[in-house]
């Protein structure tokens, strides 16, 4: 246990070389830190040496420096008994002990694996939410650009449509098929017209355009009303 005099406190603290890291009463350390000759095992109960300090680390590199410290002796019996450590069963790290990149025994646990997991994952949905958005939108506004007349050169290509009807829906050829998205949207006279003649005398092409390409064409039940 982490000595409860303040000054010896932080002198452990420092030895840690844990940065912002600061020992609560009930902040433990492994005896696994400290050396064989730091131990009084004259008793039955093998105790800490008063005044003594952790120093067995794994440091990365960057930490690996030779500190000074200034020991005062002002052994008691009460001091003592503070750092107590059982030989059968040694104190385990505390959890207080915050891990990060550079640490050393327990401490090299992950902060939150869980917790940057699910932000990574959530991270990708969004992008892919986005490039899907995106390619949806790209497609409509393509959709809002196309005229019957690029369209009536398609059908022809796939055999949809007799050159007799293409001639005759020529008529409408500036005519944009707009992506509608809202339900009851009320077409235009001429979008009717085109529609009406199309399904009528191309009912294949008419499937097409609907199923295949998903241009907003009425239902055939909304052209019979």
């Amino acid at each position: 246990r982490f000595p409860k005099d303040k000054e010896r406190r932080k002198r452990w603290e420092i030895a840690l070389r844990r940065d912002g890291f600061t020992a609560s009463d009930s902040s433990v350390l492994c005896s696994e830190h400290f050396k064989t000759e730091d131990f009084d095992k004259t008793g039955q109960i093998v105790r800490l040496r008063a005044d003594v300090i952790p120093s067995i680390f794994s440091f990365p590199v960057h930490l690996q420096r030779v500190e000074n410290y200034r020991t005062t002796i002002t052994s008691t019996k009460a001091q003592s008994s503070e750092y107590v450590a059982s030989q059968d069963d040694p104190e385990t790290c505390s959890s207080d002990l915050q891990p990060q990149s550079n640490d050393d025994h327990c401490y090299a646990l992950p902060a939150s694996l869980t917790a940057v997991t699910a932000k990574h994952k959530r991270a990708l949905a969004r992008v892919e939410y986005l490039e899907r958005d995106k390619k949806n939108t790209m497609a409509r506004e393509k959709r809002a650009k196309t005229t019957a007349k690029s369209l009536l050169g398609e059908l022809s290509e796939k055999n949809l449509i007799t050159e007799e009807l293409k001639e005759r829906l020529e008529f409408y050829s500036d005519l944009q098929l707009e992506f509608m998205e809202k339900k009851g949207h009320e077409y235009s006279n001429e979008y009717r017209e085109f529609a009406l003649t199309l399904h009528l005398h191309g009912p294949k092409a008419y499937k097409y355009l609907r199923e295949k390409r998903r241009f907003p064409l009425p239902h055939p039940h909304t052209l019979q009303r």
